[in-house]
C-alpha cells in the first residue's frame, strides 16, 4: 500500500514527520534510485527507500486481531517439544508472527487478543495499569451469599497468594448451578478455578468475554477478526475511553442481585 514518504521514513524511526519532511527537501531520500520530491508516496513493501544512500527497513506492519478460542486450544505462541496440541497460532493463519496477550487455561474458552504490538502487550498485562478481565462462569452448584462476599474480598490459593478482591455477581440459574459474571484486574495461572475450588464451588465451563474495552461480541469458537481502528484507538487509551457507567447487571429468574463495591 503506497504511502506518503514522510510517513513512512517517520515510522522507520527517522525522526518526526516534520523531521523526515526536511530530509526529502534536501535531497538525501532516494526511491528506486530516484531523488525523492516532496509529497511523494511510495509502498515499502515494494520501493527502495534509502537514506543518505543506506537502505531504510520499514517497520513491521502492526496487527490487532481478536479470536474466540475454543477449549482444548493452547493461548501460547508454540506448544512445548512433543506437545502436540493445537495452539491459537494455528487457528489465525496471517502472514507476519503476532503473539497472544496474555493466557487463557486450556480448559477455558472466549476472547483471545494477538497482536504484534510490543507496547500495547505490556499495557494490557502489566498490572499496574489495572485493565479489567470479564468472564462468564458456569458454576455445577449455585453459590450462596457467603461464598460470593468470600470470592469478591479474596482468596488464599493452595500456594498461599491472596486474590485480590474481584466484582462477581451471580447472572443466570442453569439446573442445579449458575452463571456468574466475574470481573478481574489480575490474571493468575487458573485462578477462577483455583478460587472456586477453594469455595465449594466445581467449575463446568469459563468463557472470557472481555478484556478492557475490547468484547468478545458474536464471534464463535475458532472464528477470529481484525480490530477496527477505534477498537485499538480505545485499548491504548483507556482513559479517553472509560464507559460512563459500571457493567449491566441482569439477574436471572429468582435470582438476588449481589452488590459490590471497589475497595
Amino acid at each position: 500500500m503506497e504511502e506518503r514518504l514522510q510517513k513512512i521514513l517517520a515510522r522507520a524511526g527517522l525522526g518526526s514527520r516534520r523531521d523526515c519532511e526536511e530530509l526529502i527537501i534536501s535531497g538525501r531520500v532516494r526511491v528506486n534510485g530516484n531523488v525523492a520530491k516532496i509529497g511523494q508516496k511510495a509502498d515499502p513493501a515494494v520501493d527502495s527507500i534509502a537514506v543518505d544512500g543506506r537502505k531504510i527497513n520499514p517497520a513491521e506492519q502492526l496487527i490487532y486481531i481478536a479470536l474466540h478460542k475454543p477449549r482444548f486450544v493452547l493461548s501460547t505462541a508454540e506448544s512445548e517439544s512433543g506437545d502436540h496440541r493445537k495452539t491459537v497460532l494455528d487457528l489465525v493463519p496471517v502472514p507476519g508472527r503476532i503473539f497472544p496477550v496474555g493466557r487463557l487455561d486450556f480448559e477455558s474458552e472466549g476472547l483471545v487478543l494477538m497482536t504484534n504490538d510490543g507496547d500495547l502487550t505490556q499495557r494490557l498485562t502489566h498490572p499496574s495499569f489495572g485493565h479489567t478481565k470479564v468472564y462468564r462462569v458456569l458454576l455445577a452448584k449455585r453459590p450462596d451469599e457467603i461464598q460470593l462476599s468470600t470470592w469478591r474480598r479474596g482468596v488464599v490459593l493452595s500456594d498461599g497468594y491472596k486474590t485480590q478482591p474481584v466484582d462477581v455477581y451471580l447472572e443466570a440459574s442453569a439446573g442445579k448451578g449458575a452463571w456468574v459474571r466475574v470481573t478481574m484486574r489480575e490474571g493468575r495461572k487458573r485462578q477462577i478455578r483455583e478460587t472456586a475450588a477453594q469455595l465449594g464451588l466445581p467449575v463446568v465451563r469459563i468463557l472470557r468475554v472481555s478484556i478492557g474495552s475490547l468484547q468478545l461480541g458474536n464471534l464463535k469458537p475458532g472464528q477470529w477478526r481484525y480490530l477496527t481502528q477505534e477498537e485499538i484507538d480505545a485499548l491504548k487509551n483507556p482513559e479517553k475511553n472509560k464507559p460512563r457507567s459500571k457493567l449491566p447487571r441482569k439477574s436471572g429468574a429468582g435470582l438476588t442481585r449481589s452488590k459490590f463495591k471497589s475497595r
